[in-house]
């Protein structure tokens, strides 16, 4: 059976998995790129920006480059907020196209939830769709995209959040690291006994972050 997954979602030590205001010149906001420091040398990073083919690997980023990776296999939609698709007010700008440039990383159809609709946009082999939809919604059409793979949920933290107060998470991939931002986006507000449902599994990598993945356990 198809999963929603979410990867790759960098929090502070207190819980931030974005800084306060965003903007078109900083996207994570005051925390700046601090959240991401261990995903760039990743050899899937690399990959995504032309620095390195795919599959060649830094041994010093191996166990971080482990986890990224796995954000990509067996994906076949994504969902994502506003949020992450551009910075504050890119609604009313109409020739916004994303962060991504001509050709996005994700390959797949992506669904962003936004309150002002706008038609399909295409590019390379990325499709972004533009709806208004409550969480159970948006899965539904995503997993019918998907043509039976599975689907990222791919932030940003307010996003995922609903989702997992609506209980339609089946693995979770959190990568805690060792910052304070005090203030931003909280991944975690009103989710009081959420992990009660999952296994849990930590590891703790060189660039000194911890990767922390829960996947939910058969009722």
């Amino acid at each position: 059976m198809p999963l929603a997954r979410v990867h790759n979602l960098a929090v502070s030590l207190d819980g931030f998995g974005a800084g306060a205001d965003p903007s078109r010149e900083a996207p994570f906001g005051h925390a700046g790129m601090r959240l991401m420091e261990w995903f760039i040398p990743t050899a899937t990073f690399q990959a995504q920006t032309g620095d390195r083919e795919r599959g060649e690997t830094d041994p010093e980023t191996e166990a971080d480059d482990r986890h990224a990776r796995r954000s990509f296999e067996g994906i076949g939609a994504e969902i994502m907020g506003a949020g992450k698709f551009g910075p504050p007010g890119w609604q009313q700008d109409e020739n916004w196209q994303g962060w991504w440039g001509d050709e996005p990383p994700f390959h797949s159809p992506v669904f962003v939830l936004t309150h002002a609709p706008r038609p399909p946009l295409r590019l390379g082999e990325t499709t972004f769709h533009f709806i208004s939809a409550p969480p159970r919604e948006a899965l539904h059409a995503a997993f019918d995209a998907a043509q039976g793979l599975d689907v990222r949920i791919g932030g940003g933290p307010a996003t995922v959040r609903e989702f997992m107060a609506e209980g339609l998470v089946d693995l979770l991939h959190v990568v805690q690291v060792p910052i304070l931002l005090g203030r931003g986006s909280h991944l975690w507000h009103g989710l009081e006994d959420w992990d009660r449902d999952y296994a849990v599994v930590s590891e703790t990598t060189a660039s000194g972050v911890t990767h922390v993945t829960f996947t939910r356990t058969p009722q």
